[in-house]
């Protein structure tokens, strides 16, 4: 599995997201399962269909929204073809919201006597799902094609994390952490969240310096990416204080400014991100369940191994677009709404309104 998703991540930015989505498709199919009634389900032929339905058409909104643009920069040389694909963008939500209605129509005329309470708590069972599941990786897409950087250092701390939670929980654990988790003691906890820490600052200076990983994917081809790497991947030299370097034979240390963003990923990952798991847990024992799935032998399911992932890749969204990306818009970015969002003879009416303004402007001044 280990080679397998270091392969992905070699193949770059649109194999990662459709990794994303089977992990999407196997994380729904557990939990939808998790509540099913095999007695109820035979009575209600065709009725996890609509399950699906609602789950592709969710897929449909949140993935069109993500990678609208990038599709149009994609297919830019066919005329026919880009004014499908940008008719396609421009009705996007009402495609959407039609599936979203017909799956609703569907279910109502599916409702069947004594059969009404079972169908009402898995139709909010089904939604539940689709915000918890497309929450996360509609946010996990989203730092992916920012740079693949942004997607593998947050999921890789999440790792370290649990695997030095085990290590340290089993040579120095004493002390229970939390009731939910008999298994986590504190000694897990420092030490895994030392390690982690450590191991986000050094991550973050070795993949900072591929720009295979650090630039951004603004189309979804896959052919090889050349870009500036910005001021975050260029390394910044640092002299030692002399109560230091007395003791090491180095006077300065190079880092990459990202280092200290990677630092903030790592507290996270070590304070926060773990109690995703811990929701986890109690979500199991409230449905008496051991894992949520059997998908992957000997560990349970996916959505087992994917709970602290979940809180994680939220905040690493959240934290990039907050404190990383410039706050103001770029002219490539103002550009690709101008040519999305409006028409021909729009876009020729802005460049005639702009060049008596700036006319203005020129005369005024």
């Amino acid at each position: 599995m280990i080679g397998g998703f270091v392969l992905i991540v070699y193949l770059g930015h649109l194999y990662i997201t459709a990794m994303v989505v089977v992990i999407q498709i196997f994380m729904a199919r557990e939990l939808f399962n998790l509540l099913r009634r095999t007695h109820e389900d035979k009575q209600l032929p065709g009725f996890r269909l609509l399950n699906w339905h609602f789950f592709f058409t969710a897929m449909l909104f949140v993935y069109g929204r993500i990678l609208s643009q990038r599709l149009v920069n994609t297919v830019t040389p066919d005329k026919v073809l880009y004014r499908l694909v940008t008719s396609l963008i421009k009705y996007h939500m009402a495609i959407c919201y039609s599936l979203y209605i017909s799956g609703f129509v569907w279910f109502i005329l599916t409702l069947k006597k004594k059969m009404y309470k079972y169908q009402f708590s898995q139709y909010a069972w089904t939604h539940m799902i689709l915000i918890v599941v497309f929450t996360q990786s509609s946010f996990t897409v989203a730092n992916i094609f920012e740079g693949i950087f942004w997607f593998l250092l947050p999921a890789s701390l999440i790792v370290i994390n649990d695997i030095f939670a085990y290590i340290c929980g089993f040579f120095f654990g004493r002390t229970p952490l939390i009731k939910l988790s008999p298994k986590k003691t504190w000694e897990g906890f420092i030490g895994a969240s030392i390690t982690t820490m450590i191991s986000a600052f050094l991550l973050a200076n070795i993949m900072g310096r591929f720009l295979w990983l650090t630039c951004p994917r603004e189309d979804l081809s896959t052919g090889w990416l050349q870009c500036d790497p910005g001021p975050l991947f260029k390394q910044e030299t640092h002299a030692l204080p002399g109560w230091i370097s007395n003791w090491l034979p180095w006077k300065e240390i190079s880092i990459l400014p990202v280092q200290w963003h990677a630092l903030c990923l790592g507290l996270f990952a070590s304070i926060i991100a773990p109690f995703g798991g811990f929701f986890a847990s109690g979500f199991k024992r409230a449905f008496k369940v051991k894992d949520f799935g059997d998908s992957i032998p000997g560990h349970g399911g996916i959505t087992d191994r994917m709970d602290c992932q979940m809180v994680m890749a939220v905040f690493a969204y959240i934290y990039h677009q907050s404190f990383v990306v410039p706050q103001s818009l770029s002219v490539d970015k103002l550009l690709d709404q101008i040519i999305t969002s409006l028409t021909f003879e729009e876009q020729q009416a802005l460049f005639m309104k702009l060049g008596q303004m700036l006319q203005e402007k020129v005369t005024g001044s």
